[in-house]
């Protein structure tokens, strides 16, 4: 290294190597990764660059520590390359001005979201300091539990195994049965109803049943954000780090419900850096894999995608067929083969459905006194039946939609306000209300990312417009009828 000034010139050249840097790879990509880099000195010849976290070691050696080496040799040719370190801090705590960073990020999000009162109400499996017992209350200062509970009908023995879920099946068990994690993170993703959420109860089942000390949280996304803002308004904020980063295991489900939530993508991020340095187990789930998750940062979508994805396809017959015939076992009423097999073939959306339908003829035969036959299933679920012939699409009504006021479909996902595309994105999502059995919400996030009560103003401006012209509604009634041709 060059003699000069010592010390005071290796400071000097690594900010203008940061400088150069920042300018190369973008404001993004550089708070991201290369903001937590510290000078931590030299060894051999060699630089030392310090990151809080092995992760963040291998990401920056993989991607950065090329250019950081040509950099700084443009500046000092002597040096004898760069080594990377993990240097974490002294005790568990932010780096400094991240809380009040985090404070500044989420106060829009602590005006939109509306917290729930501490009521203590459905919140029972606690991940407490250690396992003294199963009050709903945890260690630090009587603080409730944030953890929900773990349905104990969810089970691996209550799981139907077929082609489209083996693999995820077989992942879950893994982790549920290794005593360290196996994949970090384990990701499971597929559309609604398919049985992410009752591998995840099934996981936290198994282990607490044969590791009982082990502690667990399993909770929603959205459940996170609530506690995470709550601990803002609170100031309580190392409490909930504290909470979260002690347990062995951490279970978030519906992860695509932080998208658009920086400050919580934030916390969820250095939470889930800390759990996985420390080698405790986290698990995933999502309705899309990580690359596809919208409203998540570049960062996070690349850790998310780090251990083990694996995806529930939709369900083939004969897996749709299984899960009735297991549940017909449980049931104490008689059900024909024959009605299990039209169940079968004509509710094909997703599970959740699919034992409900089941469930409200067994309920229709029960209460009514008349059995099941292939009548009586057509009767009690022509409403169920009629939806499902439809198979109407939200990507389809989309491109039925732009295609008749000739606007593009990714104006449908667009921000675009003008009047000659929100008024066919208004009917998009009408029309999606009407022809499909997605939620508001659902329905609001495949239009670019969309507020539920932006749906619902979009089916009342076209209600008001149908009852007032004519023509639009007409243009309305022609397309619903296309589409459910």
């Amino acid at each position: 290294m060059g003699s000069g000034d010592g010390e005071a010139t290796v400071i000097e050249q690594w900010a203008r190597v940061r400088g150069k840097l920042r300018a190369e790879v973008g404001e993004a990509a550089y708070r991201s990764w290369l903001t937590p880099l510290t000078l931590a000195g030299a060894r051999n010849g060699k630089l030392r660059l310090a990151v809080p976290t092995r992760f963040m070691r291998d990401w920056v050696a993989s991607n950065y520590a090329a250019r950081l080496d040509a950099l700084w040799t443009e500046e000092d040719p002597s040096i004898a390359g760069i080594e990377i370190v993990v240097q974490p801090p002294s005790r568990p705590s932010p780096k400094p001005g991240a809380g009040d960073a985090l404070l500044g990020n989420c106060e829009q999000e602590i005006r939109e979201v509306v917290v729930p009162k501490a009521s203590g109400g459905g919140v029972t499996n606690g991940a407490k300091r250690a396992p003294q017992s199963s009050s709903s209350k945890g260690g630090g200062g009587g603080r409730e539990s944030i953890s929900a509970s773990l349905d104990p009908r969810l089970t691996f023995e209550h799981f139907v195994v077929g082609k489209p879920n083996e693999l995820a099946y077989a992942a879950a068990r893994r982790v549920a049965e290794a005593p360290t994690a196996p994949f970090n993170p384990l990701f499971l993703y597929g559309g609604v109803g398919l049985g992410k959420t009752h591998l995840m109860h099934a996981i936290g089942l198994h282990i607490k049943k044969q590791q009982p000390e082990r502690r667990i949280i399993y909770l929603s996304a959205e459940k996170f954000m609530y506690q995470f803002v709550r601990a803002l308004r609170t100031k309580d904020t190392m409490a909930f780090k504290e909470q979260f980063r002690s347990v062995d295991v951490l279970m978030i489900d519906d992860v695509q419900f932080i998208g658009g939530r920086e400050a919580t993508q934030e916390e969820f991020f250095h939470t889930f850096n800390a759990l996985v340095d420390q080698n405790r187990q986290v698990i995933i789930s999502a309705d899309k894999s990580p690359s596809d998750l919208e409203g998540v940062e570049e960062r996070m979508r690349s850790r998310l995608g780090w251990g083990l994805v694996a995806d529930i396809h939709p369900t083939t017959y004969e897996l749709r067929l299984g899960i009735l015939q297991a549940k017909a076992e449980q049931s104490t009423t008689e059900i024909p083969v024959k009605v299990l097999e039209f169940l079968a073939h004509k509710i094909t959306s997703n599970v959740r459905e699919l034992e409900g339908a089941l469930n409200r003829i067994v309920a229709h035969g029960t209460l009514v006194g008349r059995p099941i036959t292939l009548e009586t299933t057509q009767e009690v679920l022509h409403d169920l039946l009629r939806a499902n012939d439809r198979r109407v699409t939200i990507e389809e009504i989309q491109k039925r939609v732009s295609a008749h006021f000739n606007v593009r479909v990714a104006d449908m996902h667009s921000a675009r306000r003008a009047r000659a595309v929100a008024r066919p994105r208004q009917v998009a999502m009408y029309l999606s209300k009407q022809l499909t059995s997605r939620s508001l919400p659902e329905i609001g996030r495949k239009f670019g990312g969309r507020d539920h009560t932006t749906v619902m103003h979009a089916v009342r401006k076209v209600e008001e417009l149908k009852a007032t012209d004519s023509g639009f509604a007409e243009d309305v009634e022609l397309l619903r009828r296309m589409l459910e041709a």
